[in-house]
């Protein structure tokens, strides 16, 4: 057989530690890196803007949430609300900090700590109150950071239309541009920077996970009460939790704004975004970093490739308007199937999946 899970032995613990212990593992990882950096950038610009760029964004903001829900157990309906700080912390910073100090890359990373910084603020709560209770609080920080950013034109540099569009030299950084020779404005370098980003987290996510703070994580998710008996601070653990996962949400938003819509957009940000990915993380499977990404690949390509399969099948027969009223009673009765048959979503059925190749031609 071409993938073995025989003959690979632990002889020390940090092999017993790998995050990819088999060997065919880190091939199938080597092989995927490759592919990533060196084919998809080579792609069409449209493949790039419309597929690829967005879903990065929106799968890191997916992470983010499952750190806070899926791993913690505290309900979320922020997620829009801190990728919008994300967003506006990454513009003004590049548009108001020294050039020489302030890049892409470093504005990405003090906007997540920004929008982590508003995410304990909003998750003060979390200490008290638990549920649905705590689902209507975050609910208030989506609405409450719409309208502060909406009511101080400040942060739009006094753009009156609420939309600012991101200057070319913004994306700039290291002057890598002049060095290399190629257009940093351009959706492959826009894809570079999102994917690099996006590949970074995930492995700190996934990592995070293994971890002591990662286990406090699952404590205080399975029962509070016992996690806080067995000597670990649950309002700490908790207020953590908000940190790190408004961190994962304010990086997506200056990625899914300098990277993917090329302005930075309030409406973008409203409640159905949450909504949103909030679905992704259920379809995709609570707890699961793979699932994450799953997930986010599904919901954002389904209506698209469903309403592709009908132009090309009726070739235009129908008006746009009930193929896309199709599509969406497709997706949802999709949906409903697929967490009847299996709550855990994507990553639930894919592990079931390898087991029974595992065990085949033997029954599971």
């Amino acid at each position: 057989m071409i993938y073995r899970e025989t003959g690979n032995f632990v002889t020390n613990y940090f092999k017993d530690r790998e995050i990819f212990p088999l060997k065919f593992d880190k091939i199938i990882v080597i092989i995927g890196l490759l592919f990533l950096y060196l084919y998809v950038p080579t792609t069409s610009e449209y493949t790039l803007s419309a597929h690829v760029v967005p879903i990065l964004a929106v799968g890191l903001a997916t992470v983010g949430l499952n750190i806070l829900t899926g791993l913690t157990g505290q309900l979320s309906l922020g997620t829009a609300g801190f990728m919008c700080v994300g967003a506006f912390s990454t513009y003004n910073l590049m548009l108001r900090m020294p050039e020489d100090f302030m890049s892409l890359p470093v504005a990405l990373l003090f906007s997540g700590i920004f929008a982590g910084l508003v995410g304990v603020i909003f998750g003060l709560p979390a200490i008290r109150i638990k549920g649905f209770y705590l689902l209507v609080s975050t609910l208030a920080a989506q609405y409450f950071v719409w309208w502060f950013f909406n009511s101080y034109a400040w942060f739009l540099n006094y753009e009156t239309s609420g939309v600012v569009a991101i200057p070319p030299k913004m994306y700039d950084y290291w002057g890598l541009g002049n060095l290399l020779g190629i257009d940093m404005q351009g959706y492959p370098a826009r894809y570079v920077l999102a994917l690099t980003v996006c590949l970074a987290l995930t492995y700190f996510a996934k990592n995070l996970l293994r971890s002591n703070t990662g286990r406090n994580f699952m404590s205080v998710r399975d029962r509070d009460i016992a996690a806080s008996v067995m000597g670990i601070s649950v309002p700490r653990t908790k207020l953590l939790a908000f940190f790190v996962s408004c961190f994962y949400c304010g990086v997506a938003g200056g990625l899914y704004s300098f990277c993917y819509i090329g302005n930075v957009d309030l409406m973008i940000y409203e409640i159905d975004r949450s909504f949103t990915i909030l679905f992704m993380l259920i379809i995709g499977g609570l707890g699961s970093i793979s699932g994450s990404w799953l997930g986010a690949i599904f919901v954002y390509e389904f209506p698209i490739v469903f309403t592709w399969v009908g132009d090309t099948i009726f070739q235009g027969a129908f008006n746009t308007a009930v193929v896309e009223n199709v599509s969406n009673m497709v997706y949802g009765v999709f949906i409903i199937a697929l967490l009847i048959r299996e709550p855990g979503g994507f990553a639930a059925l894919w592990a079931t999946t390898k087991q029974k190749l595992r065990m085949w031609p033997y029954p599971h």
